[in-house]
């Protein structure tokens, strides 16, 4: 799909960042960021200096905002999200203002703009949800697909949406965490070593997206595989890149609404899914309110999966978790700063 113009909401953070570089090295004509941080959106601004990008500022929870930023783009990203779990926990109506209202909001204004394609970003932790994050997430996916749903065969719009687990080196993630905790001299503070969590780098969760813009039907729902590792192991190898092997790690107890380990797709799901190799396509469903129909069929495809989570994904080992994290350029940055700061 060709994209001439691009909104991207959230387009301050970091997935949005990396997202907007991309579609600027991919020269497109314009990128659209909204995004209610003007503070990030003025440093973005001078740190870019592309003609090509537009700042809007305002706020997804105002429809009115987001109909300004929409009007006139080809295709939409919505990655404006609160993603913080505890933040989520203790205010909670902040993220259903945002992550429920505001995609409602965004997907109604880019259906009534008529751009090509809409691509919302989900998460793992909108499967099986127990923390108020995913519970927002997983209600953005059932709006998304309520909206498209609704559509008229003719109509412009396709609605899609992508999930995928923890984005290497994001803003407020681990890796960076435990990294500064290490060049500090602090204990490294780890929730449950045993805890496994996916790790996709930011290019991986951007070629996601591209391949939704390409390959979106009404509905989908797009997940791409992903390897995992324990806690421990991703401790470990931040601790031996930087020479630290016996740097002191302290157990401080899981935080609020954590999971052991976290899905990307359910076994019910995966029955209503196309395997394309390093992605799934999961797709919509399209039955209506009449469920008479299917009142004496059982599912006999669900008993034949099994869900999809970071504990029976591909399990790296140490020296493999310090492969791909030597293939972030900001783990590299740190790591040449640390050299020569003890040279």
């Amino acid at each position: 799909m060709t994209i001439n113009k691009l909104l991207i909401t959230g387009g301050t953070g970091s997935f949005g960042k990396t997202m907007l570089r991309d579609m600027l090295a991919r020269d497109v004509d314009e990128v659209r960021v909204l995004s209610r941080d003007e503070e990030k959106q003025d440093a973005l601004r001078n740190e870019l200096r592309d003609p090509r990008v537009r700042f809007y500022l305002g706020d997804i929870r105002d429809r009115e905002s987001v109909d300004r930023a929409i009007a006139g783009v080809d295709c939409v990203f919505h990655a404006g999200a609160l993603k913080q779990v505890p933040s989520c926990e203790f205010f909670p109506m902040e993220a259903v203002r945002t992550n429920i209202v505001g995609s409602d909001n965004v997907a109604r204004s880019a259906v009534d703009a008529g751009v090509r394609s809409l691509v919302c970003l989900s998460t793992d932790k909108a499967v099986f949800p127990v923390n108020a994050m995913g519970l927002s997430k997983a209600m953005m996916e059932k709006v998304a697909q309520a909206i498209a749903r609704s559509l008229e065969p003719d109509t412009p719009t396709t609605v899609s949406l992508v999930r995928y687990g923890n984005v290497m080196y994001s803003r407020g993630s681990a890796i960076p965490l435990f990294i500064n905790q290490v060049k500090s001299g602090r204990p490294i503070t780890v929730t449950e070593p045993e805890m496994t969590r996916f790790l996709m780098p930011l290019r991986d969760s951007v070629s996601l997206v591209h391949h939704a813009f390409e390959n979106a039907s009404q509905g989908d729902l797009f997940i791409r595989k992903a390897p995992a590792s324990t806690i421990a192991d991703l401790v470990t190898a931040i601790t031996e890149l930087f020479d630290r092997p016996d740097h002191p790690v302290e157990v401080i107890g899981w935080r609020h609404a954590e999971k052991l380990y976290e899905t990307l797709a359910s076994a019910q799901e995966l029955a209503s899914s196309d395997d394309m190799g390093d992605y799934y396509r999961i797709r919509m469903d399209t039955r209506d309110l009449n469920y008479k129909a299917y009142f004496s069929e059982g599912d006999q495809e669900t008993a034949q999966h099994e869900d999809y989570h970071s504990h029976n994904t591909q399990r790296l080992s140490v020296d493999e978790v310090k492969a791909l994290l030597l293939t972030l350029e900001e783990v590299r940055q740190e790591l040449d700063l640390w050299q020569r700061e003890k040279s």
